[in-house]
């Protein structure tokens, strides 16, 4: 199945107003004040992770394949070739576990999640001509537009934890069916690490090959 790739969203502010230039103070301001979102102090502008969202990180090439599972208002960026995908407030330190439940947890994967404590390069603002390397969004949030809505989250799965453990008959709760495939989060993590996985395999091996 052919993937569509998101475009960005024209500016927000004005639909055919000119890529103005960098300005840490307006970018500062942009996030703070347009969209209530925490940003860290200091000459970089770096937004705070766990408070109103947390960031799945991985390849760009695998992060595309899971946008499918993404709403159309769940915000997206782009960092060379690291895609960031936008979550709900938490969801960091439900990964490990969630990964070990999908049984993706003794399998090296270049995914992961920043948290509570985390900091994120803030991307270019729709409408703003950004350095050169910078952050951006291939899919910004909305000024206006409480952001946790639109987030993927355990909501849809509270049992997941119970679902998790085996009981001794070996019966258990199938990860990619049932309740557990309703859940925006799961659906979003199962697939991410699929994705980053089958871009581990494609890499040129580091190690030799045994010769018999």
């Amino acid at each position: 199945m052919a993937l569509s790739v998101p475009h960005p969203r024209p500016p927000i502010e004005s639909r055919a107003a000119a890529a103005g230039p960098w300005d840490p103070a307006a970018v500062r301001c942009w996030y703070e004040n347009g969209l209530g979102w925490a940003v860290a102090p200091g000459p970089d502008v770096r937004l705070v992770t766990g408070l109103r969202f947390d960031v799945l990180e991985m390849p760009a090439q695998a992060g595309f394949a899971a946008l499918r599972h993404l709403g159309p208002r769940a915000p997206v960026a782009r960092h060379g070739e690291t895609m960031r995908l936008f979550v709900a407030a938490g969801s960091a330190d439900e990964l490990p576990g969630l990964l070990d439940w999908l049984e993706w947890g003794d399998i090296p994967l270049d995914l992961r999640a920043i948290g509570a404590g985390g900091l994120v390069d803030a991307p270019t603002p729709p409408g703003v001509l950004g350095p050169p390397g910078a952050a951006v969004w291939l899919r910004p949030p909305e000024p206006g537009h409480e952001v946790e809505r639109t987030l993927p989250s355990l909501t849809a799965l509270p049992a997941l934890a119970p679902c998790a453990v085996l009981a001794a008959d070996g019966s258990g709760t199938d990860p990619h069916s049932g309740s557990a495939a309703g859940s925006d989060l799961v659906r979003l993590v199962d697939t991410a690490a699929t994705e980053c996985h089958r871009v581990r395999l494609r890499r040129p091996s580091s190690q030799p090959l045994a010769l018999s």
